[in-house]
């Protein structure tokens, strides 16, 4: 049976993966940075191997953030350490694993980086009207708390 990385070392390795592809950063330049083969970064980023104490640092110093930053989001210990009973499918484990999976491509970083330029508050929502209805997607998520109201709603009477 194939062991299945622990969601900490796969969120650390996720967010190792987004700060590397953030800074246009290759696996490979990275890894020579700390004096490893591209492919133990590979690992690292999956989560298949764990990041050692010193290693974290390390990576934190060529990456030029703290080391806190590869723990932001992670799951709760509670959580990874009491798992649900039974058997995990793609609807339970799938939303938040495919965010952090896709937030750490270069297509997501550019995208962001893009939509965080668009000043207009009702042309940002009619972009993500568009891509939810290019998605198929039925019903609009939940708003994200970032303290802006959405303009498209009217207050209520």
């Amino acid at each position: 049976m194939k062991k299945i990385p622990n969601p900490i070392d796969r969120h650390v390795g996720s967010r190792v993966r987004m700060r590397r592809v953030m800074l246009g950063m290759s696996q490979e330049k990275l890894g020579d940075a700390l004096g490893l083969t591209f492919q133990q970064v590979q690992k690292y980023e999956k989560g298949t191997n764990r990041i050692g104490a010193s290693r974290l640092q390390q990576i934190s110093r060529t990456l030029d953030v703290p080391p806190a930053f590869f723990f932001e989001g992670a799951p709760s210990f509670e959580a990874v350490a009491n798992p649900p009973p039974g058997p995990l499918g793609f609807s339970e484990d799938a939303p938040a694993a495919y965010a952090a999976d896709f937030l750490s491509t270069p297509e997501a970083l550019h995208l962001n980086l893009a939509f965080a330029r668009i000043h207009d508050p009702k042309v940002r929502k009619r972009i993500v009207d568009l891509v939810s209805s290019l998605a198929g997607e039925d019903e609009r998520p939940a708003p994200l708390a970032s303290g802006t109201p959405d303009p498209s709603e009217k207050p209520a009477e």
